[in-house]
């Protein structure tokens, strides 16, 4: 079992760091992934992980008290505008982008209804 979550956390991270140069792909989901896969794989990539200058900050205050930064919201509010919008540019058909915008509005929800981080924790 260690070495499916081994290789689900690794995914993750690889998918989460395509996501720091490719616009429209979140990272924050997947590096949240990658640390739950790891914590249950392997000490070192999890401890890594949460180490990490940039990525760090954001699995902690995750696992603290399920909080989100405000450039992240910020951030997943602008994709998730932008995701169908453009779908439709690329003439998906209409089902396909109201079903992206029902998914997205609860994301949008969700991620909204999380709270920030303490002042002294971000």
């Amino acid at each position: 079992m260690k070495l499916f979550w081994l290789l689900a956390g690794l995914t993750s991270l690889a998918v989460g760091a395509v996501g720091v140069v490719v616009p429209l792909l979140p990272t924050t989901p997947f590096l949240l992934v990658a640390a739950f896969a790891f914590a249950r794989s392997s000490a070192r990539l999890d401890g890594w992980l949460r180490e990490h200058r940039s990525f760090g900050p954001l699995i902690d205050n995750w696992h603290r008290d399920g909080s989100i930064d405000r450039n992240v919201k910020w951030t997943a509010m602008i994709v998730i505008v932008m995701t169908p919008v453009i779908t439709w540019l690329f003439g998906a058909p209409l089902w396909i982008i109201v079903c992206q915008v029902v998914v997205l509005c609860a994301a949008a929800v969700f991620i909204l209804t999380r709270p920030l981080p303490s002042e002294g924790r971000r």
